[in-house]
């Protein structure tokens, strides 16, 4: 008879959200082997996120396929986790009589390959893989297994991919987590995710945006730009990789990738590592461009430079760059470009080549017709806060109080300075709305 009241009690929602409040993941999930009821009341709380170790037999074995069939209309985050170790280095394949090294062309099998088909393209392909590559490899191209996952979350909102721990010796060759990347964007776009719309790119190498690219890429079709332009909020974390000695092409593949997503509504980019280039202005990048040679007839050839096709986001209204390196006169450029979606532009750790921050902002004196933000921002930025260096006689408590009213202090004052910059600059909210707010002036 316990079990029903404990079951009704749960349903009531003033009960059910102190329930969650005071009892932790752990406990919660211990609460599910009370009885069956309980255990599918839980069950939409629990399973909201996930995360996927991918190893050799985890989306294969019956078993798991089972248990992702129950919960998977109850996920709407999942984190996809392959870091790059030992495990996923691929040798080169070898041919035991000849001793010389064979070239693997991978073609994508999408559907289940007949047994009378070879899995690789040939079967002597075929038989040398299956006896020098690990069982790891195989679950990672297992494409049909990856689209059977991914149909089982037909609720999934945000998609997010963990790839860290590339060696900068290995970003030339192609590893286990390479084809992994293949199977996942594939199945992205073969299974009904209808509610899919962030996708948050954590830790990943250069080369991820190659295998992920929905254009041009391993087992592409005209139709997989389609699922990728649901996303809406982008977020990508990538490893920096030198571009002043080195060849750029990973620079021009993100390039292409982030032309991907037409309707982005917001974009956070943090290089890790060393500073990198800002994504927004690669197409205004001396480095990305190539000579090339137009014949003109009878009067010779001129030499002319064939630049990157600019990157334009018209529903974008939330930019985030960290760690990079840009012109004053791109980021003038890129605001101005996008100043009727653009609500708010953050730069962290970003270092100006050319050009002052007044220059970068200029078209926000254009845009007001003043330049009173300036004056504004000056006072915001610049606030005296008095330095306490622990004196003597005073007590811990008394310091803290002392700390914490300062806090308040700041935070009072950059309130009302923001609060001018709207009254002075806009006028109106709506003004706001529609070009950059005051956050923009916040940067670093």
């Amino acid at each position: 008879m316990a079990m029903p009241i404990l079951v009704h009690a749960w349903k009531e929602q003033v009960i059910r959200e102190q329930l969650v409040h005071l009892l932790d993941r752990q406990d919660l999930a211990t609460c599910r082997l009370i009885c069956r009821d309980l255990a599918l009341e839980l069950a939409p709380l629990l399973f909201t996120e996930i995360t996927i170790f991918f190893r050799s037999g985890i989306l294969t074995k019956p078993s798991h396929l089972a248990v992702l069939q129950r919960i998977g209309p109850f996920i709407q985050s999942m984190t996809f986790k392959m870091p790059h170790t030992a495990e996923t280095f691929l040798p080169p394949v070898i041919d035991p009589m000849s001793g010389k090294e064979q070239t693997f062309m991978y073609t994508p099998q999408c559907h289940q390959t007949r047994p009378k088909n070879p899995r690789y393209g040939s079967w002597e392909m075929t038989d040398l893989l299956v006896k020098q590559y690990p069982p790891l490899f195989h679950a990672a191209a297992d494409i049909p297994s990856f689209v059977q996952a991914f149909s089982s979350m037909p609720n999934l909102c945000h998609l997010r991919i963990n790839c860290d721990g590339q060696l900068p010796s290995h970003r030339y060759r192609r590893s286990i987590v390479d084809y992994a990347l293949i199977s996942l964007r594939i199945a992205v776009e073969q299974a009904p995710l209808l509610s899919l719309n962030r996708l948050s790119l954590l830790s990943v190498h250069p080369g991820a945006v190659l295998y992920l690219r929905p254009s041009l890429s391993f087992g592409a079709s005209p139709a997989s730009r389609k699922r990728w332009s649901q996303i809406r909020h982008l977020s990508i974390r990538m490893a920096s990789f030198p571009h002043e000695t080195g060849p750029t092409d990973h620079l021009k593949l993100l390039h292409a990738y982030l032309h991907s997503f037409p309707a982005l509504h917001s974009l956070v980019f943090h290089w890790e590592g060393q500073k990198g280039l800002s994504p927004i202005s690669l197409a205004s990048e001396p480095c990305l461009t190539r000579p090339i040679n137009r014949a003109l007839g009878q009067y010779g050839t001129q030499k002319t430079k064939a630049s990157l096709r600019p990157l334009k986001m018209p529903s974008l209204q939330h930019m985030e760059l960290v760690n990079a390196t840009i012109d004053a006169s791109q980021v003038a450029s890129f605001i101005f470009d996008h100043r009727h979606s653009l609500h708010e532009f953050n730069l962290q750790d970003v270092h100006l080549r050319t050009g002052s921050w007044d220059e970068a902002l200029a078209p926000l004196t254009k845009l007001s017709g003043n330049e009173r933000w300036k004056e504004t921002q000056k006072h915001a930025s610049a606030i005296d806060v008095p330095i306490v260096l622990s004196p003597a006689g005073v007590s811990q408590k008394q310091l803290q109080r002392a700390i914490c009213a300062v806090q308040r202090q700041k935070d009072g004052l950059r309130s009302l300075a923001q609060t001018r910059v709207r009254e002075r600059i806009w006028g109106r909210p709506d003004h706001m709305k529609r070009l950059v707010p005051p956050s923009v002036l916040s940067w670093r």
